[in-house]
């Protein structure tokens, strides 16, 4: 299991504020969900590796920077986790999005699924597990059960507003 991220930015708290308010209309709301995902994704992409790679500029040849390793995936746990998605997707906008659909059983309380839809090279690619909801981690534990039967292996990370 990964690092535990308290995400406790004054931004994220501010935002994460007006969204609680009753006044808070539908539209806002939607709108502050989207910032609050991208500024998580900001900080829970701290410590990609990065590689350096030749390029030429206008002035002259350069080392920069990229990210290194696999390519990146967004999987929201739907529905709530679908908000997420757009503020995620304006930093990494060549991201592949997946989705898993998960109900809770009213008897069992247990995570049912009932859609799961993956990028074909998931296997491939750093799976980040969206969703703003955290009671129990049933759903977020179902959803990375679904990630590995589909062949995901150690390269999922889990993201919550």
């Amino acid at each position: 299991m990964g690092k535990v991220m308290i995400m406790n930015h004054p931004l994220i708290q501010h935002k994460i504020g007006i969204i609680r308010r009753k006044e808070t209309g539908t539209r806002d709301f939607r709108a502050l969900v989207g910032e609050i995902a991208m500024l998580e994704c900001y900080e829970s992409m701290r410590d990609l590796e990065l590689q350096d790679v030749e390029i030429d500029t206008p002035i002259a040849h350069m080392t920069a920077k990229e990210l290194k390793g696999k390519k990146m995936a967004i999987v929201p746990i739907l529905r709530a986790g679908l908000g997420m998605v757009d503020g995620i997707l304006t930093l990494i906008p060549a991201a592949k999005v997946g989705h898993i659909g998960l109900y809770r059983d009213p008897e069992t309380l247990k995570p049912v699924e009932y859609y799961c839809k993956l990028p074909q090279d998931c296997a491939e690619r750093e799976i980040f597990v969206v969703d703003p909801m955290c009671a129990t981690g049933g759903s977020a534990i179902d959803a990375i059960t679904q990630l590995k039967a589909h062949g995901c292996r150690h390269n999922y990370r889990r993201r919550r507003g």
